[in-house]
Protein backbone atom coordinates (compact mmCIF):
# COMPACT_ATOMS: atom_id res chain seq x y z
CA UNK A 1 0.00 0.00 0.00
CA UNK A 2 1.67 3.30 -1.22
CA UNK A 3 1.07 6.38 1.60
CA UNK A 4 1.20 9.66 0.28
CA UNK A 5 0.41 12.95 2.06
CA UNK A 6 -0.78 16.54 0.98
CA UNK A 7 -0.20 19.21 3.61
CA UNK A 8 0.54 22.44 3.50
CA UNK A 9 1.13 24.64 7.36
CA UNK A 10 1.49 28.40 7.12
CA UNK A 11 2.29 31.26 9.32
CA UNK A 12 1.88 34.86 7.85
CA UNK A 13 0.19 37.85 7.31
CA UNK A 14 -2.79 37.80 4.91
CA UNK A 15 -2.32 39.93 1.82
CA UNK A 16 -5.63 41.57 1.35
CA UNK A 17 -8.92 41.74 2.92
CA UNK A 18 -10.96 38.18 2.34
CA UNK A 19 -13.22 37.92 -0.53
CA UNK A 20 -16.74 35.94 0.41
CA UNK A 21 -19.07 34.56 -2.38
CA UNK A 22 -22.21 32.09 -2.26
CA UNK A 23 -22.30 29.75 -5.49
CA UNK A 24 -25.33 28.69 -7.15
CA UNK A 25 -25.22 25.95 -4.77
CA UNK A 26 -25.42 27.61 -1.31
CA UNK A 27 -22.10 27.35 -0.86
CA UNK A 28 -19.90 29.87 0.97
CA UNK A 29 -16.15 30.13 -0.29
CA UNK A 30 -13.78 32.83 1.25
CA UNK A 31 -10.62 33.45 -0.27
CA UNK A 32 -7.50 35.64 0.66
CA UNK A 33 -3.59 35.81 0.19
CA UNK A 34 -1.13 35.01 2.86
CA UNK A 35 3.08 36.17 2.74
CA UNK A 36 5.00 34.02 4.36
CA UNK A 37 9.31 35.24 4.41
CA UNK A 38 12.27 33.59 4.77
CA UNK A 39 15.05 35.40 6.02
CA UNK A 40 18.84 33.58 5.06
CA UNK A 41 22.43 35.06 5.18
CA UNK A 42 23.50 36.35 1.35
CA UNK A 43 26.98 35.69 0.36
CA UNK A 44 28.16 39.02 0.81
CA UNK A 45 26.69 38.84 4.89
CA UNK A 46 23.69 40.81 4.63
CA UNK A 47 20.12 39.25 5.55
CA UNK A 48 17.69 38.79 2.33
CA UNK A 49 14.37 38.26 2.92
CA UNK A 50 12.11 36.50 0.46
CA UNK A 51 8.48 36.56 0.54
CA UNK A 52 6.36 33.91 -0.61
CA UNK A 53 2.50 34.81 -1.52
CA UNK A 54 0.02 31.91 -1.13
CA UNK A 55 -3.68 31.73 -2.26
CA UNK A 56 -6.12 30.43 0.13
CA UNK A 57 -9.46 29.20 -0.19
CA UNK A 58 -11.79 28.06 2.66
CA UNK A 59 -15.00 26.99 2.60
CA UNK A 60 -18.14 28.14 4.90
CA UNK A 61 -16.36 29.95 7.64
CA UNK A 62 -17.69 31.43 10.28
CA UNK A 63 -19.43 34.96 10.63
CA UNK A 64 -16.70 35.59 13.31
CA UNK A 65 -13.61 34.63 10.91
CA UNK A 66 -15.16 36.59 8.18
CA UNK A 67 -15.24 40.27 10.45
CA UNK A 68 -12.24 39.05 12.00
CA UNK A 69 -9.54 38.61 9.02
CA UNK A 70 -8.40 41.95 7.32
CA UNK A 71 -5.22 42.88 5.62
CA UNK A 72 -2.10 42.71 7.85
CA UNK A 73 -3.65 40.27 10.04
CA UNK A 74 -1.00 37.32 11.01
CA UNK A 75 -2.50 34.26 11.10
CA UNK A 76 -2.30 30.01 11.21
CA UNK A 77 -3.90 27.89 8.45
CA UNK A 78 -3.69 24.73 7.44
CA UNK A 79 -4.76 22.52 4.60
CA UNK A 80 -3.90 20.81 1.30
CA UNK A 81 -2.63 22.06 -2.09
CA UNK A 82 -4.63 22.12 -4.98
CA UNK A 83 -3.54 23.37 -8.84
CA UNK A 84 -6.79 24.38 -10.58
CA UNK A 85 -6.63 24.91 -14.33
CA UNK A 86 -8.61 27.66 -16.22
CA UNK A 87 -8.55 30.23 -19.11
CA UNK A 88 -8.35 33.72 -18.69
CA UNK A 89 -9.56 36.71 -20.28
CA UNK A 90 -7.52 36.25 -23.30
CA UNK A 91 -7.84 33.25 -23.81
CA UNK A 92 -4.60 31.95 -22.37
CA UNK A 93 -4.48 28.81 -20.49
CA UNK A 94 -3.71 29.23 -16.81
CA UNK A 95 -2.77 27.38 -13.59
CA UNK A 96 -3.07 28.21 -10.32
CA UNK A 97 -1.92 26.61 -6.53
CA UNK A 98 -4.20 27.33 -4.02
CA UNK A 99 -4.14 25.96 -0.12
CA UNK A 100 -7.67 24.67 0.38
CA UNK A 101 -8.04 25.62 4.13
CA UNK A 102 -9.32 23.18 6.61
CA UNK A 103 -8.06 25.14 9.40
CA UNK A 104 -7.45 29.00 10.31
CA UNK A 105 -6.26 30.26 13.65
CA UNK A 106 -6.47 34.14 13.87
CA UNK A 107 -2.71 35.00 15.63
CA UNK A 108 -3.14 38.74 16.12
CA UNK A 109 -5.33 40.49 18.81
CA UNK A 110 -5.88 43.77 17.06
CA UNK A 111 -8.92 45.53 18.04
CA UNK A 112 -9.08 46.52 14.81
CA UNK A 113 -9.54 43.62 12.95
CA UNK A 114 -12.10 42.33 15.89
CA UNK A 115 -14.83 44.53 14.43
CA UNK A 116 -17.43 46.78 16.26
CA UNK A 117 -18.55 43.79 18.72
CA UNK A 118 -16.74 44.90 21.65
CA UNK A 119 -19.08 42.20 23.74
CA UNK A 120 -18.00 38.76 21.79
CA UNK A 121 -17.31 35.90 24.29
CA UNK A 122 -13.73 34.27 24.79
CA UNK A 123 -14.86 31.42 22.80
CA UNK A 124 -15.62 33.82 19.73
CA UNK A 125 -12.34 35.25 20.50
CA UNK A 126 -10.44 32.16 20.65
CA UNK A 127 -12.54 30.51 17.59
CA UNK A 128 -10.52 29.34 14.79
CA UNK A 129 -12.19 27.61 11.56
CA UNK A 130 -11.70 23.08 10.79
CA UNK A 131 -13.54 21.43 8.14
CA UNK A 132 -13.10 18.37 6.74
CA UNK A 133 -13.08 19.47 3.43
CA UNK A 134 -11.75 16.11 1.68
CA UNK A 135 -15.48 14.71 2.93
CA UNK A 136 -17.93 17.16 1.82
CA UNK A 137 -20.03 16.23 -1.23
CA UNK A 138 -20.76 19.45 -1.93
CA UNK A 139 -17.28 21.16 -3.04
CA UNK A 140 -17.15 22.04 -6.13
CA UNK A 141 -13.92 19.32 -7.10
Amino acid sequence: MAYSLNRAQLIGNLGRDPENRVTSNNLNITSFSIATTNSYKGTDGNWINETTWHNIVAFNISDYLKQTLRKGLKAYVEGRISKREYTDKEGVKRTSLEIIASQIIPLDSRESSAGDNKEASTQDQAASYETNVENNEDLPF
